[in-house]
């Protein structure tokens, strides 16, 4: 199976190589994809050495996917020249993740709804992949009627630059600024650009993703995003409303069942999940499971998972593996 990453040379493009390797996606032929610049710069694949080349190349390559990881603006022009040619894209961009002719999938949550006909295939934001995987189970119970959540995300949410910034300043270095701001030893609010509205575009894609994961326009979502100087993963604070009521140990029942997610809620013997321990794990973790005494049917939560493999590399090739397995990818 051809297989082509496009903005393979970037922070996520490096971890979906990693994580096709990873998981033994049976990738005969690799066709990493870069910015003009890049051509003929080479990558490490399972040991082996591949020439990035053009969009053009890979197209006439003929892969049977395409995964993207290339911005937006890129993924809006290109991505319709490879699903034209019969290829499938899955983007990580927020592209396209909002049209209505365009599915958007978290495969534990709703893979199902894909067929062949899909040629373009949305990849959600990260911090909206880890929470729906956690909500769904419980919505099929309980049936949410609002969620507030309020995120801890990782500098690798905004890439290299941004690494590069904490790092500068944690050893006294001037360099090259990813945030208006010094982001060691403070805490940005602020993830994206302001809109109209006051919310920032990343809270607003948590709002808008989820009801069309779900599949239900009845949630109410809202949210308040924040960048903080970790790596690892993102970290969300999430309080949610059912209309039934629950009990807590069938929750953690529900969860721990749940495919993706691993309950990690010993309070006693202080286990809960973070960042330094979902680094480089693809499941997603939550913990702090408890009732919010405030009000009736609500629970508050904590969940964490690496936004660089479950939030973007490792869902798309999870994508890529669920149309493998239905026979939609040949």
């Amino acid at each position: 199976m051809k297989v082509a990453v496009v903005g393979a040379t970037g922070l996520v493009g490096s971890k979906m190589l990693q994580v096709l390797a990873e998981r033994n996606f049976p990738v005969t032929e690799l066709i990493p994809v870069a910015s003009e610049k890049s051509i003929g710069k080479e990558v490490t694949f399972k040991g082996k050495a591949y020439k990035v080349v053009s969009w053009q190349d890979a197209i006439a390559a003929k892969p049977a996917v395409a995964l993207f990881s290339a911005g937006g603006s890129t993924s809006l022009e290109l991505a319709p020249k490879f699903a034209d040619a019969g290829i499938t894209v899955i983007d990580n961009s927020s592209a396209w993740r909002m049209d209505p002719s365009k599915k958007l999938i978290v495969p534990e949550v709703n893979a199902d709804v894909l067929t062949a006909d899909d040629k373009i295939i949305a990849n959600p934001n990260c911090s909206t992949i880890q929470m729906v995987v956690v909500l769904k189970p419980l919505h099929d119970k309980y049936k949410i009627k609002r969620v507030v959540v309020s995120t801890y995300q990782s500098v690798t949410g905004t890439g290299v630059k941004a690494v590069d910034q904490l790092m500068n300043e944690r050893q006294g270095k001037q360099g090259e600024m990813a945030y208006k701001y010094q982001i060691d030893l403070n805490a940005l609010p602020h993830i994206d650009v302001f809109l109209d509205n006051g919310y920032t575009k990343e809270e607003m894609k948590m709002t808008n993703e989820t009801k069309k994961i779900m599949g239900d326009d009845s949630i109410k979502v809202t949210a308040t995003t924040v960048r903080i100087p970790v790596m690892g993963g993102h970290s969300e604070s999430v309080n949610i409303e059912f209309e039934n009521d629950f009990d807590l140990a069938e929750v953690r029942d529900i969860l721990s069942k749940a495919p993706g997610v691993v309950v990690q809620d010993d309070v006693a013997n202080f286990i809960y999940p973070m960042p330094l321990t979902a680094h480089e794990k693809d499941e997603t973790f939550v913990g702090r499971i408890r009732r919010d005494e405030t009000q009736p049917n609500t629970l508050n939560c904590w969940i964490v998972s690496d936004n660089l493999r479950k939030g973007a590399a490792t869902n798309a090739v999870q994508v890529a593996e669920y149309l493998l397995q239905k026979g939609i990818l040949n």
